[in-house]
């Protein structure tokens, strides 16, 4: 309970009780984030991008660790996007996450060719969204992150009422709401201090897991008449 205190003291919500949160986590093998609302703010530069910020970028290779630490293996990672950002491709190449969907306004194609690649069920899958446009993935995944954004509490009340998110966090989204969520995630796995301490000096098994990712090729993939294609950029 210690846990769910020091989340809600910074307004973080806990949808279901802790105890459900926590099995229901236990079967995740995959991440997939939206992009904007989620690592930024939505709002675009003059390039027509988003853009992200190292605190979250390192929330997501933390939890991917804790999964590497605790399994042996690497978890799936995606974005999902209905717009193109090159600063979501950037991302996704530099942390070497599997797959970046992009232009995919029916996002649920992208999470059925995501699981079909992967050989994974839609409950094994931990999902971070913020709008409306995500709650097709959210009503099929087995975990579910809700990006806050206090201009919208219709929207959150709804998603609340009809237990379309796990956890609420309590940070908006651009102001690293992404690490939040990773580190709750890392909290609950009963991980945190371990993965601290690895990551701080550098240990045999973060160098194995690093090594690894580094070796993980990025997938780019749009939809064409409504069927997920292969993109090379």
């Amino acid at each position: 309970m210690e846990i769910q205190k020091e989340f809600e003291s910074i307004g973080g919500i806990f949808v279901h009780p802790l105890q459900e949160i926590v099995e229901k986590f236990k079967g995740i093998k995959a991440f997939v984030f939206d992009w904007d609302g989620v690592f930024n703010n939505a709002q675009k530069n003059e390039n027509k991008s988003s853009t992200f910020n190292e605190a979250d970028s390192m929330g997501t290779n933390l939890i991917r660790y804790d999964y590497f630490s605790q399994f042996g293996k690497m978890p799936n990672t995606a974005i999902i996007s209905g717009e193109k950002n090159e600063m979501a491709f950037h991302f996704c190449n530099r942390e070497h996450f599997d797959e970046s969907y992009f232009k995919v306004p029916n996002k649920i194609i992208a999470l059925n060719h995501f699981c079909e690649k992967h050989q994974l069920n839609a409950t094994e899958v931990c999902y971070f969204f913020d709008d409306v446009l995500d709650l097709s993935v959210a009503e099929k995944v087995g975990f579910r992150v809700m990006i806050n954004r206090k201009a919208n509490p219709l929207f959150r009340n709804y998603v609340i009422k009809n237990d379309l998110a796990d956890y609420v966090t309590g940070h908006d989204s651009g102001n690293f709401a992404v690490r939040e969520a990773c580190e709750l995630l890392m909290g609950i796995t009963g991980n945190f201090d371990k993965i601290m301490l690895e990551r701080t000096k550098f240990g045999a098994n973060y160098q194995e897991y690093i090594n690894l990712r580094q070796t993980l090729p990025t997938e780019f993939f749009t939809v064409l008449n409504g069927e997920i294609i292969s993109v090379v950029l």
